[in-house]
């Protein structure tokens, strides 16, 4: 059976960058932003968010009560949805092509509110993926081997037979824990160069 490919969205086919979000809450709330970048972290409330465990309006409750800042929900909404700097025209150039050698789908820790985001400011671009999975769809996220192995169940692929880039060792780790050949890609340089490679160029 052919391989497919299987990739991560954030730091690898979509620029990303806290640093936006962390402003724009700055600027919502009238604190300083150097509070959400010393205090705020990928914590349990977080991963739960991120398979659906925790609504938007849960999750922004726990960050106003963990961190101590006020703000409405539409304001920490605004802040999280300023996350997405563009797409990697380099590694989007490359995704029609690849769909034509190869099944090509996505793997994402996410949740709903970014979802929809992305698939309205990046529907196009993303259109060439047979199918995205998310987390907060999955019901499991990355690095958990079991969540690899569902996505693939659901491909149709056994993991070996499954390409796997992310910009995250962890979760480059679970996925060749869960068998498959996976890879870190940490610039858009390096996802393209292993893209290009998959593509015999």
């Amino acid at each position: 059976m052919e391989k497919a490919v299987l990739l991560d969205l954030g730091g690898v086919v979509l620029e990303i960058d806290f640093h936006r979000v962390f402003a724009s809450w700055a600027n919502h709330s009238g604190v300083d932003k150097s509070i959400f970048y010393e205090q705020w972290s990928l914590d349990d409330a977080y991963k739960q968010h991120e398979v659906d465990a925790l609504s938007f309006q849960e999750y922004s409750a726990h960050m106003s009560r963990s961190l101590g800042v006020s703000m409405s929900e539409l304001s920490w909404q605004k802040g999280w949805n300023a996350l997405w700097v563009g797409t990697y025209k380099s590694v989007i150039e490359l995704l029609p092509l690849l769909a034509q050698k190869y099944t090509l789908c996505a793997f994402s820790n996410t949740n709903a509110t970014h979802a929809a985001s992305f698939n309205h400011h990046f529907g196009t671009e993303l259109s060439h993926f047979e199918t995205l999975y998310l987390s907060q769809e999955v019901g499991q996220r990355k690095p958990d081997t079991q969540a690899f192995l569902t996505v693939c169940e659901n491909m149709g692929y056994a993991p070996k037979d499954v390409v796997f880039l992310d910009d995250t060792l962890e979760n480059v780790k679970g996925a060749k824990d869960a068998g498959l050949e996976a890879y870190h890609t940490r610039t858009e340089a390096e996802v393209t160069s292993q893209l290009s490679k998959l593509l015999g160029a």
